[in-house]
C-alpha cells in the first residue's frame, strides 16, 4: 500500500574521527536532501568538515553503543525516507538511480536491503563470509522504526522488505592497524551485550570459538580463495570473538569483586 507522503531522502550517518573519509562522502551524498550528521565526540576535524555543507544538520551524542547512536539520529529525521549509510560506504551511479526510483514510488510500507562489497585497500573482498554481507538501508522512518543490539545493530520494523539489485561499496579496512583496533571495539561492545543477557565466558569458548570462526570463515566460507586478504580478515574476525571473550571474563570478574 502507498500513501501520499513528501519524498524527501535524509541521509543519516554516525561518525568518529571520520574526518578522512567525510568529504568524499558528502559528495556522494549529493542527491539527497538532508545529511544529517551524529558525531560520538569526534577529535579530529570531522565536525570542522561537517560545518562547511549547508545541506548538514551536525548533532554530538556520546557513544553507548551503536544501536542508541542510530536511534539518535533516528529521531532527528522523522517521518521521512531515511538513507543510512557508514561514513566508509559509498553509493555508485546504478546503485544512487535505483533509490531515486524506488523512493519516487514511495511505498512506505517497504523496506529495502542493501548488498554490500566489501573492500580491502580499495580492491574487492569476494568470500570470507562476506558474500552473503546485506542490511536495511532505505526505509521510511515512522515511530515504530528502531535499532537494537550494542554492535551489529538491527533494524527492528513491521515492514516487508525487498533487495536491491545494485551492490553498496564497503570501504572498511584501510590498514591493519585501523581495522585491528575496529575489531577490538567490536569484541568489546559484544561483550558487555553478551554479559547484560547473562552470558558468561569459559576458557573453552575463549580459545575453541575463534578458531572456529577463523576456519568457518577461511575455509567453509572460502576465504582461502581471496588469497593473503582473505587470510588477514579471518583472522581479524577471528581476533575479535577472542577480545569478546577475554572481555567477558574481565567483565564476570569484576561482578564476582563486587558480590
Amino acid at each position: 500500500m502507498s500513501q501520499a507522503q513528501p519524498t524527501i531522502i535524509k541521509a543519516l550517518i554516525i561518525t568518529y574521527n571520520e574526518e578522512r573519509n567525510l568529504e568524499e562522502l558528502i559528495s556522494n551524498l549529493s542527491f539527497v536532501d538532508e545529511i544529517i550528521i551524529v558525531d560520538s565526540l569526534s577529535t579530529d576535524k570531522t565536525e570542522e568538515i561537517a560545518r562547511k555543507s549547508s545541506k548538514i544538520k551536525f548533532y554530538k551524542n556520546d557513544f553507548k553503543d551503536y544501536s542508541n547512536q542510530r536511534n539518535y539520529a533516528l529521531n532527528k529525521a522523522k517521518n521521512s525516507w531515511v538513507l543510512f549509510l557508514d561514513a566508509d560506504e559509498r553509493i555508485d551511479e546504478a546503485l544512487k538511480n535505483e533509490i531515486l526510483e524506488i523512493v519516487a514510488k514511495n511505498k512506505i510500507d517497504t523496506a529495502y536491503y542493501f548488498n554490500r562489497r566489501f573492500y580491502f585497500d580499495k580492491k574487492p573482498i569476494y568470500f570470507c563470509g562476506l558474500q552473503s554481507d546485506k542490511n536495511i538501508r532505505l526505509f521510511y522512518n515512522s515511530e515504530e522504526v528502531f535499532y537494537t543490539g550494542y554492535v551489529h545493530e538491527k533494524l527492528q520494523n513491521k515492514s516487508k522488505t525487498e533487495v536491491l539489485k545494485n551492490t553498496l561499496i564497503h570501504y572498511s579496512y584501510e590498514d591493519y592497524d585501523s581495522y585491528k583496533s575496529k575489531m577490538e571495539r567490536y569484541g568489546i561492545l559484544k561483550a558487555h551485550e553478551k554479559f547484560d543477557k547473562g552470558k558468561r565466558s569459559s576458557l573453552f569458548l575463549t580459545f575453541i570459538h575463534p578458531i572456529y570462526t577463523f576456519c568457518n570463515k577461511f575455509f567453509i566460507r572460502l576465504g582461502i580463495l581471496d588469497g593473503k586478504k582473505g587470510a588477514i580478515l579471518c583472522y581479524l574476525m577471528a581476533y575479535s570473538v577472542y577480545v569478546r571473550y577475554i572481555h567477558l571474563n574481565k567483565l564476570q570478574n569484576k561482578k564476582t569483586e563486587t558480590t
